[in-house]
């Protein structure tokens, strides 16, 4: 495996940027879609199970200290407790479809804090992350293809 491939791997496992930005990047430099959607999910999708696995026991240890107390539960009263009632609601099938929309901040690590804040199970949760990046994959991969026909 190449630099280039690496670059993407790596750019789909970071916060933020994950399989949304990995797609355009390989595409960018010239990967063929196959090799540039399996590294994208690949990348995008290993953190999870450690996320699912550890960000309960991160979170407890974080409200330990005020300042960090204070503002996540601001964070959670500013339009948090809306998106997770609605998850909650929903379950696994909501949590697939918010990991499936393209947008900044509705990936698979968002994601798997949901599932962690909402106490859903290892397993479905896993897998309704995995078919979310699948889907979101998918429709990133069409943009992508469709801005550089255009170019």
């Amino acid at each position: 495996m190449g630099q280039q491939e690496w670059m993407v791997l790596v750019t789909a496992a970071t916060p933020v940027l994950e399989l949304r930005g990995a797609i355009p990047l390989g595409l960018a430099l010239g990967l063929p879609l196959t090799t540039v959607l399996i590294l994208s999910y690949i990348g995008n999708v290993v953190p999870v199970p450690f996320i699912l696995l550890a960000i309960g026991w991160v979170m407890e240890q974080m409200k330990k200290i005020p300042a960090i107390h204070a503002w996540l539960d601001d964070k959670a009263q500013r339009g948090g407790d809306k998106l997770y009632e609605s998850m909650k609601k929903w379950g696994w099938l909501g949590l697939l479809i918010f990991v499936a929309i393209p947008l900044p901040g509705t990936g698979a690590w968002t994601g798997a804090l949901a599932a962690s804040v909402l106490r859903l199970s290892f397993w479905p949760s896993l897998l309704s992350i995995a078919g979310g990046v699948v889907i979101a994959g998918l429709l990133v991969s069409g943009l992508g293809l469709g801005v550089l026909s255009f170019f």
